[in-house]
């Protein structure tokens, strides 16, 4: 079976099973896994027009589904989860919105949901081979022809989260989680290094600690770096405008210079679903990303002269990916950074394999003016990434001697580099379809650049 992010859910359905009978059957036959195949064969598949082999398998699927939804053990016996589903047995709406909570949580329910939203929002309609190609772009995957989705809306709209089809029902999703789809969006937002604080604060607990004490766990927990001298600048004081945390200054002692801030979870931090969402939202691709996303290229374009350098990058980034979905690329990874690039970062890397493969390592550069050292930076990681062209995004000009540069490295290689600078932006935004233009226009300079004297 290939790997999936989202739970295999072959025949565990409200259409076919009860879940408080499979509840019941697990607990009187738990820990035998033949007894309980059997039992579960009888039970739900035994009027099967099909074959007896195909109805053992039906019943071992569904024995499958429960360990993927975390439910049974490889013992076949119930986990904390599923030992708290069956005390809910008698109490259909509380135990339909546990699973629904648990599936949001913790078997990237909540990425299934924004997803959907975002291809409605894009006016896209939602269907099976749709939805492997939205989530395969944040980074989950399941195999292909798999039902995997559509086995959790059906759960989800037992709980009323999903209403016709795939309509989200916001004000129950809330009801659930404790939480708004605006507060969600905004923890997808905050930056790696906040997201790290956030993550050590909940788990050291629901008291007041100094800030150094919580940075140095973060550090140790999760391999983040942080730049002590620009704590509360990077990460205190937005997590406390954004009102995640409660901050007391330090004092000074004789001698001493300032005592580090005190930091304290507000009650919005405390939910217990808080943890769960952000590390669901750490594992999406360019979570980050998603609000900008979702955004008319035009609004994009606004947000580039937004006062926050942070949203000025997102935005830039987001311009960048709608323009390589034009194109139908294949989104591979944000803001690549570690061995691969030693160390340097990439904000975006795109795939083609129509025809013949190619990788795109995409730089966006909010700035006045693209120079030839930005240039020759991409130019050296792709020889760790093995990428065929590079993309250089700017919201200014390309400078004359990143370009007379981009030509040496063309003419005497395989590489192709595209500039695209404020007026192709514009133009783009404009109309869409100019970046087809943008990428003609600079594949005759390439071609120019390399053509063969025979």
């Amino acid at each position: 079976m290939p790997k999936s992010d989202l739970p295999f859910g072959s025949e565990f359905s409200p259409n076919q099973i009860d879940l408080p009978v499979v509840l019941h059957l697990v607990h009187q036959y738990g820990g035998d896994k033949a007894a309980l195949e059997t039992q579960l064969k009888e039970t739900f598949f035994q009027e099967n027009k099909t074959s007896e082999r195909n109805k053992r398998k039906l019943a071992m699927n569904l024995r499958l589904s429960l360990k993927a939804y975390q439910i049974i053990d490889d013992d076949v016996r119930f986990t904390d989860f599923g030992a708290m589903l069956y005390s809910y047995r008698d109490d259909e709406e509380r135990l339909y919105a546990e699973l629904a909570k648990h599936i949001l949580a913790n078997l990237h329910g909540l990425t299934l949901i924004q997803c959907v939203q975002d291809m409605q929002a894009a006016g896209e309609k939602v269907t099976l081979i749709k939805l492997r190609e939205w989530l395969q772009e944040r980074g989950v995957h399941f195999p292909r022809g798999g039902k995997h989705p559509s086995m959790m809306r059906l759960w989800l709209e037992k709980a009323g989260v999903f209403s016709r089809q795939w309509r989200v029902n916001e004000a129950r999703l809330k009801a659930l989680l404790g939480i708004s789809s605006e507060e969600i969006d905004a923890l997808a937002q905050l930056t790696p290094e906040q997201k790290a604080f956030v993550k050590a604060l909940i788990n050291q607990g629901m008291g007041t600690y100094a800030s150094n004490t919580i940075e140095k766990l973060a550090s140790a927990t999760y391999g983040m770096k942080f730049n002590e001298k620009m704590l509360p600048k990077t990460v205190l004081y937005p997590l406390r405008d954004a009102g995640w945390i409660a901050l007391e200054r330090g004092t000074k002692s004789p001698g001493r210079g300032a005592k580090p801030f005190l930091v304290t979870p507000t009650e919005k931090l405390k939910r217990e679903i808080v943890l769960p969402l952000l590390e669901q939202l750490e594992q999406q691709a360019h979570s980050d990303l998603r609000p900008l996303l979702r955004k008319s290229l035009a609004e994009i374009l606004d947000e580039l002269n937004a006062p926050s350098t942070h949203l000025r990058g997102l935005a830039l980034e987001a311009l960048a990916f709608k323009l390589m979905r034009i194109i139908d690329l294949d989104y591979v990874a944000t803001r690549l950074r570690g061995s691969s690039t030693g160390g340097a970062e990439v904000d975006l890397i795109f795939e083609s394999s129509r025809l013949v493969f190619s990788r795109w390592q995409i730089q966006c550069k909010n700035t006045s003016r693209v120079r030839l050292d930005d240039v020759a930076k991409e130019v050296g990681l792709t020889h760790m990434l093995k990428s065929n062209v590079i993309v250089m995004i700017s919201t200014g000009q390309i400078g004359s001697g990143a370009r007379k540069y981009a030509n040496t490295i063309m003419a005497d290689s395989n590489l192709a580099i595209i500039m695209i600078d404020r007026a192709d932006v514009e133009s783009i935004v404009e109309n869409p379809a100019h970046i087809v233009h943008v990428l003609n226009r600079e594949a005759k300079h390439a071609m120019r650049l390399k053509k063969l004297a025979i």
